[in-house]
């Protein structure tokens, strides 16, 4: 107080304490930020992948860890048990540069077909790691009749094995059945059988999975049969560009050990939709003709069939010699789903949802239809009623 007056304080600006607000409050904002990354970061890293969920877009990178706790639902074998049930490893039915397909009985289960991947500890990358816990939760995935089950897995260090292990079809690939001399065995309606089996699996995969599933190498020898016929389709190529190296530029490792990729390196086999439904087409033709997709004599099958499908005077050619009989309906509605498969347009080719109801709706396979066949089974039934 001075001569009995107040000393007046000058007035703030409000432009000023409006920034200082605001500058309070970044700040506070900054701070809560910082501190939230800090804790994210010192989380321990889990499993960021769901393996067959593909990212928004498709050149997004993702951080991944390899997480056993993925696999926690699915059988794991011990390489022991998978010894014995093979005979000491000693019973191969299949091989390639990359893996070793061995049959063998479970004690008391089933016979069982294994596929061990021939790649050394040394050579064994965080990336095929990561491949093979994803193989392994989408081959769980699959539950249909017309596809091979998957059993479980193995994997172990000391001595180092990766394996698959699925239900064995005990009696061999329809290609051995077409093409090594017992294709009689294969009589037309059991070839329009086991069609519209291929035909069924692949929907399945193809349509009632989300995301689709495709075989990496659809052909004939990936159809095994069960003793009733029945086809299975197994996929035991999938690991060969993975095992290769051809898929190791999709990713890199990063400290830590989470692995740096885009996702349609882990997405391959959700994309070939179309390419299964060519594929498909081709078994068609070899079910038919009983010729293999190519030979020298003739080229390519498909080549040779493509001025036939479509002529009805010229159709019968197609057929199989060795078969006595067949049913001209029959072969038309194969050659019309042939021609639909075979197009140089991917994008044109129908679904299998299509496809296969066109088998089913135009195809007779009932037990009058195998009676057909058999002029002895006729006279049979005639006497026994």
């Amino acid at each position: 107080m001075k001569d009995g007056f107040k000393t007046q304080k000058p007035q703030q600006p409000k432009w000023l304490l409006i920034l200082e607000i605001c500058t309070g409050a970044v700040v506070v904002v900054f701070i809560i930020t910082a501190i939230c990354t800090a804790t994210r970061r010192l989380r321990p890293k889990s499993l960021a992948i769901i393996p067959w969920k593909r990212s928004v877009k498709s050149r997004d990178q993702i951080v991944m860890s390899i997480d056993d706790e993925m696999l926690k639902h699915v059988l794991r074998l011990s390489r022991q048990e998978l010894e014995i049930a093979c005979e000491d490893f000693s019973n191969i039915i299949g091989s390639s540069p990359d893996s070793i397909v061995y049959k063998g009985t479970m004690k008391g289960g089933p016979e069982i077909a294994v596929i061990s991947f021939s790649t050394s500890e040394d050579d064994w990358t965080s990336y095929h790691e990561l491949y093979f816990q994803t193989e392994v939760a989408d081959l769980t995935r699959l539950n249909h009749e017309n596809t091979a089950k998957f059993l479980g897995y193995c994997k172990e260090n000391d001595p180092f094995s990766r394996m698959l292990v699925f239900e064995y079809a005990s009696n061999g690939t329809l290609y051995e059945h077409l093409h090594y001399g017992e294709g009689c065995q294969l009589s037309w309606t059991r070839r329009m059988k086991i069609a519209i089996g291929i035909a069924r699996g692949l929907r399945y995969l193809h349509n009632e999975l989300q995301p689709p599933f495709t075989l990496s190498e659809l052909n004939s020898s990936a159809v095994y049969l069960t003793e009733e016929f029945s086809p299975k389709l197994v996929d035991f190529e999938n690991w060969k560009m993975v095992l290769s190296g051809s898929e190791m530029n999709s990713g890199y490792i990063i400290n830590g050990g989470g692995f740096h990729c885009f996702p349609d390196s882990l997405d391959r086999r959700h994309t070939n939709v179309h390419g299964n439904t060519f594929a498909f087409g081709l078994i068609l033709l070899e079910i038919v003709s009983g010729r293999p997709p190519y030979c020298k004599e003739r080229g390519s099958l498909v080549d040779w069939a493509r001025d036939l499908l479509d002529r009805t005077d010229m159709m019968c050619h197609l057929v199989d010699p060795e078969l006595r009989y067949f049913k001209h309906d029959d072969l038309r509605v194969i050659c019309n789903v042939v021609s639909l498969c075979i197009q140089s347009e991917p994008s044109k080719r129908p679904s299998m949802q299509v496809l296969c109801t066109m088998l089913e709706n135009g195809i007779d396979t009932s037990a009058t239809a195998d009676l057909k066949e058999s002029p002895l089974a006729w006279a049979e039934l005639a006497l026994s009623s």
